[in-house]
């Protein structure tokens, strides 16, 4: 299932870490794994390479790899729990704007 097209899919990131003071390497599909280093390319090639090497490991054991979240198929509906105040004060506030409290929720998390 993964070459080196699905290695490609996954989610990277390089970020700052201040208690390292260096840049930190992250993948989102494998989040217990990171790369420290000083610049943030070395830090994109470093997860890039441990991401590789667990694959392969994953993939010898004959265990599952993750799919990249970049395939992965997403209804658009899911559930949140608030507190009843703030469920009053959007749909108060929906009303107020004449839209659906659907449509007020959705822009609220789109921006």
């Amino acid at each position: 299932m993964s070459g080196p097209k699905t290695l490609n899919q996954f989610t990277y990131r390089v970020t700052w870490s201040d208690e390292d003071s260096q840049c930190v390497g992250l993948c989102a599909e494998f989040p217990s794994l990171s790369w420290l280093d000083a610049t943030p390319e070395k830090a994109l090639r470093g997860i890039r390479k441990v991401v590789a090497e667990v694959v392969a490991d994953m993939q010898a054991r004959g265990e599952p790899v993750p799919e990249p979240i970049s395939r992965r198929h997403y209804s658009g509906k899911f559930m949140v729990r608030v507190p009843p105040e703030v469920h009053r004060k959007l749909a108060m506030e929906a009303a107020e704007e004449d839209v659906s409290l659907n449509r007020l929720v959705s822009s609220k998390l789109s921006s």
